[in-house]
């Protein structure tokens, strides 16, 4: 069996593509972490240093056949940093770059690396997906940083010869998913009326169930090699449409009334929530033709399949 180190093995993606690794019995993966985690029998736990440009993964790298980079410092709403892009520089770009040369200097064949569509940008006009061959966009210093780790990446594996796989996937749902989906799926069970029941936008989302398979697939399939990779389920939804589903799967009625997106806007804006009016009200379309074609993938679970997993851990 290869092994395969992955990091931010105790996040939301990182701990999943572990366990999908150790259930699988391709692999063995070992669980990067800076607070010891309780394994799969077939996995093995190694101690994370922080990410940064002096992190010594010397005793991680060693003996791995590749890397799955899923630990970052992650896109919050409420940022509070007075330099936030030095912050997300920091880890996002001079730690992925010096986990990833030390990668390469201990012979690892392919790396990994969990993006963000943020590096596309912020939206899109309905109708008018973000493709993977698009030229960079971001908006703000998470997807910058995003977009300059990528780079980076690209630039050492000329270099080096090692492997490298850009994977950018949007939100992403799913058992233990967090922060805004969690509330609203909490929003939906308690019955409290949402003002979203006429919102005609179109987001694409990513189930952890189809962000994982793909990712596995990412590490050996050839065609990923050097690649951008856009992830997705493959059908977009709107705001509006994804609660009911959301409600559905908790065998529940959404109680959505019909306000006008313009009123919304105003009055987020007016409570300093324009972010957040703007995720829940504006479109953001993924295509994912590309990554289909390049690796003859299809997402293996339906919208609704992976409302009702995340759903069910939110019950447990």
């Amino acid at each position: 069996m290869g092994r395969v180190l992955v990091t931010g093995a105790s996040g939301f993606v990182g701990g999943a593509v572990v366990a999908r690794l150790a259930g699988e019995g391709r692999w063995r993966p070992a669980a990067a972490s800076r607070r010891e985690l309780v394994t799969p029998e077939e996995a093995e736990w190694v101690m994370s240093p922080s990410l940064g440009v002096d992190a010594d993964w010397a005793s991680a790298v060693r003996g791995a056949e590749a890397v799955v980079h899923a630990a970052a410092r992650v896109h919050v709403m409420d940022e509070d940093s007075a330099d936030p892009l030095a912050e997300y520089r920091q880890t996002n770009v001079e730690g992925t770059l010096a986990l990833a040369r030390q990668a390469a200097g201990a012979g690892v064949r392919r790396f990994v690396f969990v993006s963000s569509i943020k590096v596309n940008g912020e939206e899109t006009a309905p109708g008018q997906a973000f493709a993977s061959a698009d030229v960079p966009a971001p908006m703000d210093p998470y997807g910058v940083s995003k977009a300059e780790a990528e780079a980076g990446l690209f630039a050492l594996g000329r270099e080096t010869g090692m492997e490298i796989v850009v994977v950018r996937p949007p939100l992403v749902y799913g058992p233990g998913v967090g922060g805004n989906f969690a509330r609203m799926m909490h929003w939906v069970a308690r019955g409290v009326p949402l003002p979203l029941g006429a919102v005609d936008n179109r987001r694409s989302l990513v189930g952890l169930d189809n962000l994982v398979d793909l990712l596995v697939t990412c590490l050996e399939h050839p065609g990923a090699a050097n690649r951008v990779l856009l992830a997705g389920d493959g059908e977009d939804l709107s705001t509006t449409d994804l609660l009911r589903r959301v409600a559905a799967a908790m065998e529940r009625r959404a109680r959505l009334v019909p306000v006008p997106p313009l009123l919304l806007r105003a009055g987020a804006r007016a409570v300093g929530r324009g972010e957040m009016a703007r995720r829940l009200l504006d479109s953001l379309q993924v295509d994912i033709s590309d990554t289909r074609e390049t690796l003859g993938w299809e997402p293996p679970v339906c919208v609704d399949e992976g409302l009702r997993r995340a759903v069910v851990s939110l019950r447990g």
